[in-house]
This record gives C-alpha cells, structure tokens and sequence, in this order.
C-alpha cells in the first residue's frame, strides 16, 4: 500500500485542471493554474484565514547550495532555490500532479516522439523581457553543450531528445539537439524514443529557461543578486556564502497577484542540532529534526513534528573503477559488508521518523513501482550476518587479514551517526575497519564525483515519479554513476525500458542484478522529516518529490 503516491497515469493526467497526452491532432484541454487573485486585506482569498502581517518564509539548510544556476545546480536545496527564482514548463501541484507552469498546454504525437508546449504571452522575465520559445531552446542546448559541463547533462539524455546524447559525447553540433521554436510561444522537441513520461521530466530544474542576454553579459557571475534575470515567482535579493540567500517577490511574475509570501530566507546552519534550537527559539519557520528526536518532538510539539514517505534513497557506493580497492572488485566482499547491515538499528534506534529499511535501490513510494523480492532480504538478520562472515572468509579476509577502507561522507551529524554504527558493525562481525572521512558538501561532491573513495554515502531524490529515475543512476554512463558501475545487461534492460507499456519486469529484473553483484549498498528509504511552524499553511506533504514553490506558501495570524 503507498498511500501519498498515484499510480504514473494518475501523475501524468489531472483532468481537473491539465488534460495531457493528446494525439498531434487533439489539442490538449486545461484550465489555467492560477490562484485566486490575492486582493488587499486581512484575509486568504480561498480560506478565509486571517494572514499574517509579516509573509516572511524562514527555513534552515544544512549546506550552502551548489548553484542557482538551472543548468549548473546538483543538489536538492539548490533545486529549492530555482524553483522559486524561475519557472519551467510545467509545475507540480500539492499532490504531484502536473499543472501548466509557462507553458498553458502540451501536445504528444500519437507515437509520443514529439512534443508541442504552447508558451502563455503573459509571462515575463523580471527584467521585463518576455519569456518565450526561444529562452527554453537556449537552456536545454546550455544543458547538453560539454562546454557548460553540467553535471545534469546525463539527465538530458535519459530524456531521449533527438541528438542529445551526441552533443553531450562531444559528437554532434549543438545546434542538432531536437528542440526549436516553432514561433515565440511554440516549444516542439524531437524524441528518439518513446517517452510517456516525457511530460514529467520537465519539472526538472535542468530543463527551466535560462536568459541569454544575462549569461553572455556577465558570464560565471550572472547568477549574482546585481546581475541575475529570473522568471519565477521570486527574484534574488541577497546572497552571503554559507551564511543566507533571500528571495522576495518578482513584481513581473505573470501570477504575483496570486503570490500571498513577500520574502524567503535560507539561513545555512552546518548542524541540525543548532538549527533546531533555532526553530525552538522562533528564528525559523521550518527547521531540522535531528537523527532520533523525531519521536520526542512529536510529543512535544503535535503536528508541528511532520513526517511522511518521500520519494528519497540512501546508500553506500562501492568505487569499482580502476582507482577503488581491490578488494571491492571482489562481490563476495561487496556482499559480505551489504549482508552484515542491520538496517533495523539504523531507522527504528537512530532515525526514529518512519524511514524504510532499504533491501532494493528503488524506494517502495515510488508510483507503479512493485518491490521485487531478492534473496537477502528474505533472510534474518542473523541469517546475513552468518552469509557475510563465510563470504567475506572466502574472499580471504579475516583476523590475519583483516579488510581496511575508507568511508566517505558529507558533514552532518545524522550522517556521522550513520556512518558509526555501520563501521561498528563491520568491526564487531567481520573485523572489518572502516575508518570514517567527512566533508564539506561542494567538496565531497567533487571527491566523489572524481573518485577519490573508497566507500561513499550516497542519496537520490526522484526527479520524476517513474522507478527509472533511480535506476538509471546505475547505467554505465550516469553522471551520477560514482562508483563506475558497468553491466551491459543493466544498460539494456533500462534502454528497453523506455519504450515499454510496462516496464515493470525490467525493473525488476535490474533490482535483482543489483542484489546479485551489489555495486551499491542500499539502506534505508526516507521519509520528510521536519519541524513546521503552525502558521505555516500550504506545504505539499502529500507529494512524495516535495518540490514545493513558496508562492503556494502563506502564513496565518496566530
């Protein structure tokens, strides 16, 4: 049972409000998204809510972002902040399904190889400038062009447009990829295959407009405060590196009217304890929920403590390219380490909000996603512990020989506290020592990503509701494909994937590889957890990737 999930038809048509999927000669039905016009006065124009005076949005991130930048940007907090300070094609509402953002309406081909978004005229960059066909070609070519270097290029060849994995290869001409504006507010692109969910994968960041003018005028510094046109609900205001980032409202937004929050504060806390104690003391509106205070918070606090199933993976990475342990090219060894988990300790002593014991790379919320049963996490824990002890024995490793590595994680206490308890479990069963390494997120992300590890932490939030947004991640030439995992099989199944009805027994069929050779060690799957301030109202609890906009945000008098 997932109840905060729809199945991915349920995701991709929300007859209410966006009809999609049309054949090319059936035009696509919507109604506009846009809220009641906020007039001025004490009172949500919906509810009836008293609001607040002060519609300032406060919340606490843990790391300073990667960019604000669409084409650049790696990192959830860094996706916050753009989704907020431009706006794609399409948006998500409360509960996950599709809605118009600047485009009012898409057409598919039968075939779904091609397709049309027609652009509003009414939307704006906050320079003025309309935002047109033109500003998305723009973007997506910045995307895939291997001079941009955008550590999301993969993700514009799993989108299957028409070329695109050429130029990213440094194969073909930019100017081929298969989009274009057919006129100022016609987008059309080609696909090389079939992609039912294509729709969805335009909610990603990668895929928002970028404003050519800014980029060639001020090159790497365009995304300052001074410097920087956006086209969303916000427009960036301050910005202070590892400190804070504000946004206020952008006046040319095609829907301010509707807009009820004035201003957003990222306050970047490196601790989730201090943060914490900074929501307690009324400093934020959302605020952390250290490892294992979830339980406690909620008693305390009641419904401002929140959890709920997210569409999130946690794991381990084993570095299999030609830099990593030799140990780790041994799958017994990769095993062995796996098996001797205990996941339980983890999510019920140490977590304590709800998390999921993970056996399988693709979280269980996922929509149409059946978790496939594999072998070792049908045993026991004892069970595992006695397979790891013989295969980590037959590998050669013991007391005359004991298995050392390191492990590598981004600073955090949560993390550390993971990290611990796994290493001391390696000692205690296996005599394994695994010595801990932690660093500041930008430089773990360039560690890891050059492979400099050994074992590393790793953490995926779907970027579309479709179990091949995890999956993919394996597939030998992933971006985020860390530890250079390469099983041609596993690269089949997920390219026949795409253009199947039901792709659901390939699915399968790629879990259980990955618990056979074990490139990856899945432990747990997330839930959100965080505290919220009660006068707080809109938050999308119910949609499973929280891409959340604060211009859906407001706040109420208390």
């Amino acid at each position: 049972m997932k109840p905060f999930t729809k199945t991915l038809a349920a995701a991709l048509v929300s007859s209410a409000v966006f009809m999609v999927g049309c054949s090319s000669d059936e035009e696509a039905a919507t109604t506009s998204n846009a809220a009641p016009e906020v007039k001025s006065g004490p009172t949500h124009p919906v509810t009836g809510e008293t609001l607040a005076a002060d519609q300032t949005f406060t919340y606490w991130a843990l790391d300073e972002h990667s960019s604000f930048d669409p084409q650049i940007v790696e990192d959830v907090s860094g996706a916050e902040h753009v989704r907020n300070l431009f706006e794609g094609l399409l948006n998500q509402d409360a509960d996950g399904n599709l809605v118009p953002g600047v485009a009012e309406r898409f057409e598919a081909s039968e075939d779904k190889m091609t397709y049309t978004f027609y652009l509003r005229k009414d939307a704006k960059w906050s320079n003025g400038d309309p935002v047109t066909a033109k500003d998305f070609v723009y973007g997506w070519k910045r995307a895939v062009n291997p001079e941009t270097a955008s550590p999301y290029a993969w993700y514009m060849e799993i989108m299957s447009i028409k070329n695109g994995a050429e130029i990213v290869a440094g194969k073909a001409d930019v100017d081929s990829l298969g989009v274009k504006a057919v006129d100022d507010y016609t987008l059309q692109v080609e696909l090389t295959d079939s992609l039912p969910y294509f729709p969805m994968m335009v909610v990603h960041t990668t895929t928002f407009p970028t404003h050519q003018a800014t980029i060639e005028k001020h090159g790497a510094d365009w995304t300052k405060p001074e410097n920087m046109v956006s086209n969303g609900a916000y427009v960036l205001s301050e910005h202070v590196v590892n400190e804070r980032a504000v946004l206020v409202r952008n006046d040319k937004y095609w829907n301010n009217e509707a807009t009820i929050l004035e201003k957003i504060v990222a306050v970047v806390i490196p601790d989730e304890n201090q943060g914490l104690i900074r929501w307690k003391a009324g400093e934020l509106d959302k605020g952390p929920v250290p490892a294992g205070q979830f339980k406690a918070l909620k008693a305390e606090f009641g419904d401002e403590a929140i959890s709920f199933p997210r569409l999130c993976n946690y794991y381990y990475t084993f570095n299999l390219s030609d830099s990593g342990p030799e140990a780790f090219k041994d799958v017994r060894v990769r095993k062995a380490l796996a098996y001797s988990i205990d996941r339980t300790v983890i999510t019920d002593q140490i977590l304590q909000a709800g998390q999921i014991d993970a056996y399988t790379f693709t979280p269980g919320s996922t929509a149409g996603f059946n978790v496939p049963s594999v072998p070792f996490a049908e045993m026991t824990q004892a069970e595992r512990d006695a397979k790891a002890k013989e295969l980590l024995a037959e590998a050669g490793y013991g007391e005359n020989n004991p298995l050392t590595f390191e492990m590598l994680y981004n600073t955090s206490e949560g993390h550390k506290q993971i990290a611990t308890a796994i290493a001391q479990m390696w000692k205690s069963k296996l005599g394994v020592q695994a010595e801990l390494n932690n660093m500041e997120w930008k430089t773990f992300l360039t560690e890891r990503g050059n492979q400099n590890f050994a074992l590393a932490r790793g953490a995926w939030c779907g970027d579309y509701n479709e179990a091949s947004t995890f999956l993919d991640l394996v597939r030998s030439g992933s971006g985020y494909n860390d530890g250079k995992y390469n099983n041609p099989e596993v690269d089949r199944l997920m390219d026949e994937a795409k253009t199947m009805a039901d792709p659901s027994a390939n699915y399968t069929a790629v879990e259980q590889i990955l618990a056979e050779e074990m490139p990856v060690i899945p432990v747990y799957h997330y839930s959100g957890v965080f505290m919220l301030e009660s006068d707080v109202k809109g938050w999308p609890v119910q949609n499973v990737e929280q891409n959340w906009y604060a211009r859906n945000l407001y706040k109420v008098a208390e």
